[in-house]
């Protein structure tokens, strides 16, 4: 059967194939621990009781019909009250959108500012921009990142690429790397961004920034930045993307938000209003008045945040443990999110069975079979093959699995040649 070009030349998901091997060992009996998926495991991180019964309580009261397109009133008041208090930021509610999640919202801004062959520039690596791009028939520019940035783009390697561009593409804290911008990294982005606007003729687009900040409350001793809190100019050219997904353990529940130029925002309500993506409305109810109580929202975060922390440190010193031990391998010390950047250096290397591990998913395959520890090369975050660096997400892990993962993957790597 023939279908269309864009559905022929999709690319796979490199995530999906991993969680496919580790569901079939499941299937067999296998205990996996699973570091793959940038989800929670509710009975680790449950949502917050008090927005269960908030969600619960709305359904009850009726709230089962369409919301209104670009959210409830409610919540985009909530929304422009928590913006101001936690960001400094100054949106009023015609500028914020409301969605099932932040995916729809992502794929909204590439829908209402790219054209066909439009640039996009986007750190390598970075979480699906290499998928939207295809989607939206933009001309994806990866740009590599380096551990010496903690794999964040710079001014330096952007600036080359800005000329005729029409989104340039960030996030922090990052996924999948859980690092973050310093103050000073993404004023010389924003600065970068501000004099190429400038160079533009009146009929040309300008730059814009997606910067996506879903991960901004869960943070380690390090400050959220974002562009126009630093750069004021460019509110007119930022879209903002953010919701309860991560910080709430709320991956389920599907509310996000975008919020940006009133005309812009204007025109991914339209575009997301055809595809029905609003999230429903009895969530919304819920949000709108749990997320307007900070006294709530930190006390929950407080105990949260302490928990995804224990876990990233606990998997950081396992692997400066390995580290010491000979092993090649290395982590990043955790700042934000849910991810562990590791460093597992056994490309070329052969297997007890004499296979040779030729690129990072062989690697991993040969550690989910052996050590029965699954995570995510770079590779599928649009970096190359050979590139010995993998994403580690704790959410869908106890602290008990990864304290009994380490010895595992020691052996694992001790058996290889």
């Amino acid at each position: 059967m023939n279908v269309s070009v864009l559905a022929n030349t999709l690319i796979g998901s490199e995530i999906i194939k991993i969680g496919n091997e580790v569901n079939e060992l499941k299937r067999k009996g296998a205990q996996i621990a699973n570091l793959t998926i940038g989800d929670f495991d509710s009975s680790i991180f449950p949502i917050p009781e008090a927005l269960e019964t908030a969600i619960v309580e709305a359904y009850h009261q009726g709230h089962t019909n369409y919301p209104p397109a670009d959210g409830i009133l409610g919540l985009r008041e909530t929304i422009t009250g928590v913006l101001a208090d936690r960001y400094q930021l100054d949106y009023t509610v015609k500028d914020i959108l409301v969605a099932g999640g932040s995916r729809p919202l992502i794929y909204a801004t590439y829908l209402a500012l790219i054209d066909p062959g439009d640039k996009v520039i986007y750190p390598a690596p970075s979480w699906n921009n290499n998928h939207y791009c295809h989607l939206s028939s933009a001309n994806g520019v990866a740009v590599e990142t380096t551990v010496e940035n903690n794999f964040m783009p710079t001014a330096a390697q952007l600036k080359p690429h800005l000329k005729g561009a029409t989104l340039l593409a960030l996030c922090s804290p990052l996924n999948p790397t859980g690092t973050m911008f310093t103050q000073q990294q993404l004023e010389e982005i924003c600065d970068i961004v501000i004099e190429e606007n400038k160079s533009r003729g009146a009929d040309e687009k300008p730059l814009y920034i997606m910067y996506d900040q879903i991960y901004s409350l869960l943070t380690f001793g390090k400050e959220h930045v974002n562009p126009v809190s630093l750069r004021p100019e460019l509110k007119d050219y930022t879209i903002y993307i953010d919701g309860i997904s991560k910080c709430l353990a709320s991956t389920g529940v599907r509310v996000g938000w975008a919020f940006g130029p009133e005309a812009i925002i204007g025109k991914m309500k339209s575009l997301l209003g055809h595809i029905g993506a609003w999230a429903p409305k009895a969530e919304q109810v819920a949000v709108a008045s749990y997320f307007k109580d900070k006294t709530q929202v930190d006390h929950f975060l407080g105990d949260f945040k302490a928990q995804i922390q224990t876990s990233l440190d606990a998997l950081y010193n396992g692997f400066q443990k390995l580290k010491a031990d000979g092993f090649n391998v290395d982590a990043v010390v955790p700042m934000g999110a849910i991810y562990l950047t590791l460093k597992i250096d056994y490309i070329g290397k052969t297997t007890p069975a004499g296979d040779l591990l030729k690129d990072s998913a062989d690697v991993n395959f040969y550690l989910i079979r052996e050590a029965q520890a699954a995570l995510v090369p770079f590779s599928a975050f649009g970096n190359e093959e050979n590139m010995p660096w993998f994403r580690a997400s704790i959410g869908g892990c106890s602290l008990a699995d990864i304290n009994n993962m380490i010895p595992r993957i020691a052996t694992a790597l001790s058996k290889l040649k």
